[in-house]
């Protein structure tokens, strides 16, 4: 997937230090059928959330190492607006997390091919 596949998703650039790191996240009741996902943008996201809810952000990072190789990174962050949207978020993530997994890996394999063949 690209970041635009992403962005049609509902993911939305949260912070950029370009070429170094890249913060995109997504808002909303993921739980639900329709995702209830809301509109988002960087200023949306830091400021107060809606009961119900979860935010997410997911970062790539790539650092430089001695030898001249680089590290990609990712890592990913949830909240939950209170217990009762942690208790069906842990109940999603426990359906999703292997496709989600899946999809991780392979977006850091493309990353890499596209890096590789970039140099």
């Amino acid at each position: 997937m690209t970041l635009s596949e992403f962005e049609s998703h509902g993911f939305r650039v949260l912070a950029e230090n370009s070429p170094h790191e890249l913060l995109i996240g997504l808002m909303g009741s993921f739980w639900k059928m329709d995702g209830g996902l809301l509109p988002i943008d960087s200023a949306t996201f830091k400021g107060c959330q809606l009961p119900g809810t979860a935010r997410v952000a997911w970062n790539f990072s790539v650092v430089e190492q001695k030898n001249g190789m680089c590290e990609l990174a990712t890592e990913t962050w949830v909240k939950c607006s209170d217990a009762k949207s942690l208790r069906y978020f842990r109940l999603y993530w426990l359906v999703i997390r292997p496709g989600s997994g899946l999809i991780r890996r392979c977006m850091l394999r493309s990353i890499r091919k596209k890096a590789e063949g970039a140099a």
